[in-house]
Parts: structure tokens; sequence; C-alpha cells
């Protein structure tokens, strides 16, 4: 471009840009950001409609297993329900929906594996996020044990979340700790999930900055869950009856999608800009 007009004391002129490629340099410029970059990855692996689909999924083959196995322990829905973040209120009126009739205790074995079955097509769905998200090519039997695994964590990972939050709730600056606490061990939680949902295809140290994302994702989605999803469930229950509390456990499923995905996809571009760096170093 030949040189434009200078002003009094030399300096170019700034010509002016049309519309259209103001619109492009300023698209380019956010591509660009850290910010565009996280869309982008996002976008690439369709997390919105992920998310979605494990809402459904989830809905419809993970809670009965879930109830299921609270009922086993010998506690009913609600402790489900406490363990999603939400207060007693809300936990009541989500445990309404999963009462369980008089003939629960005869389960078959049939019946008990379609369970079983119905919670590890959930869980594949996740181990399939989470191949996607750090590139790895994960299948045949290692990974459907890895989805046992996996399920067998989660229930300890709950029945230990319950315990210490209980013994927390009557401690000085209890609010506090339990949030403290639950970061450490969400963090701990999603750390072991992806090393074992990948099969230990990739390094703890590459996982860490993942699961620590998840986890500070997670704890907000829980204050969330305490003040916001609680209150809509409470009031979507008084308007609409039981199908107002589905909507909002959906809604909640779709945030938790959101969630796992925005942790590994941070986490992964964190690790990306590091390697950069010290390649470039």
């Amino acid at each position: 471009m030949p040189p434009g007009p200078r002003g009094r004391r030399g300096r170019l002129l700034v010509v002016r840009m049309a519309p259209e490629e103001r619109y492009r340099a300023a698209a380019e410029r956010l591509g660009a950001s850290p910010a565009g970059r996280l869309w982008s990855r996002l976008n690439a692996i369709d997390f919105l409609g992920n998310s979605f689909q494990l809402a459904a999924l989830a809905l419809m083959c993970f809670f009965p297993f879930l109830i299921v196995v609270a009922a086993a322990a010998g506690r009913d829905a609600a402790v489900v329900a406490k363990w999603l973040g939400l207060n007693h209120d809300a936990a009541q009126a989500v445990a309404s929906l999963f009462t369980p009739g008089k003939a629960t205790s005869t389960l078959t074995v049939a019946s008990t594996f379609l369970l079983v079955l119905g919670a590890m097509g959930v869980v594949g769905v996740l181990q399939s996020w989470y191949q996607r998200a750090f590139e790895v090519p994960v299948g045949g039997w290692r990974a459907v044990v890895a989805r046992l695994y996996w399920l067998a964590s989660l229930v300890a990972y709950a029945a230990v979340q319950a315990v210490v939050g209980r013994a927390l709730g009557g401690a000085v600056g209890g609010p506090l700790l339990q949030t403290l606490y639950g970061l450490v061990l969400a963090t701990l939680f999603w750390w072991w999930s992806m090393h074992v949902l990948l099969t230990g295809a990739v390094r703890w140290r590459t996982l860490f900055p993942s699961a620590l994302a998840t986890g500070v994702c997670w704890t907000g989605l829980g204050v969330v869950s305490a003040f916001h999803f609680s209150s809509a469930i409470v009031v979507h229950e008084e308007k609409y009856g039981p199908i107002g509390v589905v909507m909002i456990i959906l809604s909640w499923l779709v945030a938790v999608g959101v969630v796992v995905h925005l942790g590994a996809v941070v986490g992964r571009l964190y690790v990306d800009r590091r390697s950069r760096r010290h390649h470039g170093a």
C-alpha cells in the first residue's frame, strides 16, 4: 500500500476501512484471543449438543441407577438430590419423583443388569467426551472395565462427600469449610475420572489442569444449585407440579455437561499453551 498523507508531526493518517473489513478484522482478533480459542475448541467437540444428550440419558438411565443404589444402602432419593447441591425442600421435591414402590426389594438379575447397562451407557458418553478433548482413542474391553471402575468411584465419592459434609456442617465456618472441602474432593474425583476413563493413556500431570478447572466449575455449580436451582425447583413444583421439577433437573444436567466440557477444554488449552512456550523457548 502506498504511503498515505502525513500530518504535521509526520504520522500517517489512518485510512478508514470498510464496515465488512472492520468486522472481519474484529472477528479475527476475537478468534485469536483466549476466549475465541476456547469457544472454537468447545464448538469442535459439540459441547452444547453433548450436554443435552447427557441430560436426557442421565434422567432416563442414570438417576434410576443412583436411586436403586441409595435404596440398597437404606437411603431414600433425597440423599441423591442433596448430593447434587440442593437444599432440603428441593431435595424432597426431587425425591417425590422417584418414590420406590413396594416391589423394589425384589429386583431381578435382568432388571439389575439393565440398570447397570444404562448407567454404563451414560458413562460411555462421558468417556467419549474425554477421548475427543484429549484426542485419545480408547476402545475394547479396557474401556468397558474403566466405566465399571468409574461407577464404583462415583458411589464412593458420593458417600465420602455426604459423611464429611455432615461432619463439617456444624463446625465453625461450616459453609466455607464445606466449599473448600468440596473443591478439593471434586478436583481429586475428576482427576481420577479422567485417568480411569482414558485408561491411563494421558499422564497424571497433563490431566491435573483440566481436573482443577473442572473442580472449580463443579464447586461453582454447587453454589448456584444451592441458591438458584433449589428455589427454582420449589417454585416450579408449586406452579406446574412434577413436570416443573423435571424441567429444572434437565436444565441442571445440561449445566453439568457444560461444566465437564469447560473444565476439560480449559485445562487442555492451558497445557497446550505451556507446551508451545516450552518448545518456543
